[in-house]
């Protein structure tokens, strides 16, 4: 390992989101270790003044210290001395004060930067790189993770101030009794560097720690969200497994990092007292000398090995959570590499229409093509179907046309403009989507369809809009019936509404939105008969105004549709009105309706 290096790569990383104002922590932490040293240094002058001593024995260091009392005028002033002390360590507290606020300060602004450009740099991702990963690793990342970085910091500075506090004590002392300084100087560089392969096993545990909490993460999200399930077959014991190994590892992992911490400190302060104890022997009964600057001496090299014992915890914490600042570092990295490349012709109203030109897409290379030159017209304000079995790659046609896929070859156009080239906000505003899997928000009825664009309570228009919607869904009357009506909150996902209740409020929502196209993914699937037919007239109400886009098994719902499209192993098979299919002698479309009787 290469301490320094890993040193100034972290120093990097750290001004990428805090700037040059890190700077400034290390220039008051010189000031403080400063102003430390200097304050013991001058119980030399206390000491001489005491003992009525002469200046004809004092080393140069001691001259000057006595210069500059002599030009304070408190010289031979013991009251004078005191006070200047006092001073002395009054200024480094303060100064100590202003440091501590401000690595506080920073370690804030820390930790908004990273939660803040992480969620940016997620909501901008790919959403091929998104379905690569899992759940558990992105809030483990964006939480626990950055959290530790955050906590970094703090080892980080504090690190770098126990080096420059050693240097001090031991620069201090070097005045005072160079030989000495020499020798424990030389005793305590060998004793950091054994404590080197420490570092590394403490890094290598920091490392799996950190790959270890995605691991439960995600099992622990799945265990959630799956809940209703796992408990009502009695799946715990199996899941238990393997959420109590991920746990074991990970405890086995902050018990070893324990484990070497406790090591170094139960050992700082007897390596510390024996070393000082041997020298000062060494120095007095060897090399002699004087009192005075010994004592001095072994009060600034006592504090100075602790300091420099300290530099080994201090760097041995900041490795516990280096496996957290690389992960989130890597983790920006990638998802840098994976953003979404952004067009910058903005799009107005859809107009024209979608054209999907020979478009082939894989979401792996080497699984090959799930969509093989697929060419499909999507008119302005008419109603598209596009039915088949299940795998025919409906739903990855439908992420198509919101760009959150991108063709492998071929192209789609939005009004004419090429997909590279569109602008992903501007079209994406005019785009209401319900999917197959219901997304509702643990918060009011209401705000799940505005999406919190405001109070509804005290807005009356936004209030009328939402309740429009609701009504356009079939949602108005099971809201009002709800304990406190639009102010109701639903619960996680939407967890205490039915099923059939969280899809009319997820279509409310789409439908409040005003959208200019509009994706339907099996969006009545979950509904009752009379629900769904109330859907399904508000969705005909639409025609002419709105572009819609359905998908669905039950053929019934898009008789009204203007053109159906029929999908099979990625290809479009069959394409025509309902009457032209339904009518097409061995046509595939003709065989579906044929099973479901219609």
């Amino acid at each position: 390992m290469d301490t320094f290096g890993d040193l100034f790569r972290y120093l990097k990383i750290y001004r990428r989101y805090i700037g040059r104002r890190i700077y400034l922590v290390f220039g008051l932490t010189v000031a403080v270790a400063f102003a430390q040293s200097f304050g013991i240094t001058l119980l030399l002058p206390l000491l001489r003044a005491s003992q009525s001593g002469g200046t004809e024995d004092m080393s140069w260091a001691e001259e000057g210290l006595h210069n500059l009392l002599t030009w304070m005028g408190i010289a031979d002033y013991l009251p004078g001395i005191l006070g200047f002390i006092a001073f002395v360590f009054v200024a480094k507290a303060v100064l100590q004060f202003g440091k501590g606020g401000y690595v506080g300060y920073l370690q804030a602004q820390l930790l908004r930067e990273l939660k803040t450009r992480l969620f940016d740099a997620y909501s901008r991702m790919t959403y091929q790189y998104y379905i690569q990963q899992n759940a558990g690793h992105f809030i483990n990342v964006i939480n626990q993770q950055v959290n530790r970085f955050f906590s970094s910091f703090t080892s980080f500075t504090g690190f770098f101030s126990k080096v420059i506090t050693t240097l001090a004590y031991f620069g201090a002392a070097f005045l005072v009794a160079w030989r000495f300084a020499l020798m424990a100087l030389g005793v305590g560089i060998g004793l950091l560097f054994l404590f080197k392969y420490l570092n590394v096993y403490v890094r290598r545990l920091s490392r799996r720690r950190s790959e270890e909490m995605s691991t439960l993460n995600k099992l622990l999200v799945q265990s959630l969200q799956a809940f209703k399930y796992i408990v009502g077959t009695n799946q715990t014991a199996r899941l238990r497994s393997g959420v109590v190994e991920s746990v074991n590892r990970l405890t086995g992992y902050i018990f070893r990092q324990r484990i070497a911490g406790a090591f170094t400190g139960a050992i700082k302060e007897p390596v510390s007292v024996l070393l000082i104890t041997g020298l000062i022997a060494l120095q007095v009964m060897v090399f002699g000398g004087d009192i005075a600057p010994i004592f001095v001496a072994l009060l600034l090299f006592h504090r100075g090995m602790q300091s420099m014992m300290s530099i080994q915890s201090s760097w041995q914490t900041t490795m516990d959570k280096v496996g957290a600042v690389e992960m989130v570092t890597d983790e920006f990295e990638a998802v840098y590499d994976h953003e979404e490349q952004n067009g910058r012709h903005e799009t107005s109203k859809l107009s024209q229409g979608i054209e999907f030109n020979d478009v082939c897409f894989a979401y792996d290379s080497e699984d090959g093509d799930v969509l093989h030159d697929v060419n499909i017209s999507v008119p302005a304000n008419q109603t598209i179907a596009l039915v088949g079995e299940s795998g025919a790659g409906k739903s990855t046609v439908v992420d198509m046309m919101t760009l959150m896929l991108k063709p492998r070859a071929g192209t789609v156009q939005v009004d004419g403009v090429p997909h590279d080239e569109v602008d992903l906000a501007s079209w994406r505003d005019q785009i209401g989507y319900v999917s197959q899997d219901t997304v509702v928000f643990d918060d009011t009825v209401a705000n799940n369809i505005s999406l919190w664009q405001g109070d509804v309570e005290e807005d009356p228009a936004l209030r009328e809009r939402v309740m429009h919607a609701a009504e356009q869904a079939h949602a108005h009357r099971f809201i009002q019936d709800l304990p406190n009506g639009y102010q109701t909150e639903v619960g996680d996902r939407g967890v205490r509404l039915s099923g059939g209740q969280q899809q009319r409020l997820f279509v409310a929502r789409e439908l409040f939105k005003q959208p200019n196209l509009l994706l339907l993914d099996e969006a009545t699937s979950d509904l009752d008969t009379a629900s769904e037919q109330h859907i399904q007239d508000s969705i005909d109400a639409l025609q002419g105004e709105v572009t819609v886009v359905i998908i669905a098994h039950r053929l019934s719902t898009v008789k009204n549709a203007d053109r159906v499209y029929v999908l099979g192993k990625g290809r479009v098979i069959e394409a025509g009105s309902y009457q032209e299919l339904r009518h097409r002698e061995n046509g595939q479309f003709r065989e579906m309706l044929e099973m479901q009787s219609l």
